[in-house]
């Protein structure tokens, strides 16, 4: 194991080191191919690594390495959301294009099925605070799970919201249950009780104690008795999301915690989470 968790650091070292040198971390052959080596590092979910027990200095780093990365995926999809929002065609119909489409479109599959087992109804309203340049969750609920839902989508970027509405702009339907806020979500208040659902974006929140700071915003503000679906990551792969444990929800009863298997084709892990009575 002592040699196992040696290897790991040095891994994991050696990748951040070449991505934090990067001049840009804007989509490009050497950008993702790292990205990729650090996914592959992280991925395995059967493995004896204690996180916490890591050297200190591969536990410095991984705020930074979750920083880095979540500029770099970013970037990404705004590239990719300026690409298939420049289609003739309607880009809904092209989303493939996408290296990790099919990553959400299974990642929702699952998120949906987690939240028909906890709600006595269909949602009529969802919220998706953190939704960027590429709505992907929203675009997937909405288009084959939850026809007669409307979703609004809170993003702090007005260049990401500008992007994402031209991909459902050409949608007759979706471009009618799907709406974009442009807004901090620690300034929005009493607009969160509308929502029966909200779900947290993995990559909102710079680091724990912001992520947690957003989780305390919500909680204030939610409607008693509203779910919150929110992602997080489990073992290794914390080096890649945020990690956030039940202790972190308070005012909230967790419900249910998913973890996904290498077979699942997705990283997070979700947590479903019940807001308690005020």
């Amino acid at each position: 194991m002592a040699c196992q968790k040696a290897h790991f650091e040095n891994q994991i070292l050696d990748l951040y080191n070449k991505i934090s040198n990067l001049k840009s971390l804007k989509p490009s052959k050497n950008v993702d191919t790292l990205l990729q080596q650090l996914m592959s590092t992280c991925l395995p979910t059967e493995t004896n690594i204690d996180v916490e027990k890591l050297c200190p200095k591969v536990q410095d780093i991984r705020t930074n390495l979750i920083k880095l990365r979540s500029e770099a995926i970013g970037y990404s999809e705004q590239h990719f959301s300026t690409i298939l929002g420049s289609l003739e065609d309607n880009p809904l119909r092209h989303l493939d294009l996408y290296p990790y489409y099919t990553n959400y479109l299974k990642l929702s599959k699952v998120e949906f099925d987690l939240l028909t087992q906890h709600t006595s109804h269909v949602p009529i309203k969802i919220a998706f605070v953190g939704s960027g340049s590429l709505p992907f969750t929203s675009i997937i609920l909405a288009k084959f799970h939850l026809p007669n839902t409307t979703f609004y989508n809170f993003d702090i970027d007005p260049q990401a919201n500008s992007l994402a509405s031209q991909l459902v702009s050409r949608d007759t339907d979706l471009s009618s249950r799907i709406f974009f806020h442009t807004i901090d979500i620690l300034n929005a208040t009493e607009i969160l009780r509308d929502y029966e659902v909200v779900f947290l974006a993995s990559l909102v929140g710079v680091d724990k104690e912001a992520k947690v700071k957003v989780i305390e915003h919500l909680e204030k503000h939610m409607a008693p008795g509203a779910l919150l679906m929110l992602r997080s990551a489990k073992g290794l792969r914390a080096f890649l999301y945020i990690d956030v444990d039940p202790c972190d929800l308070r005012g909230f009863e967790v419900l249910e915690t998913y973890h996904p298997s290498l077979s699942d084709g997705f990283v997070n892990s979700v947590m479903v989470a019940r807001k308690l009575s005020n």
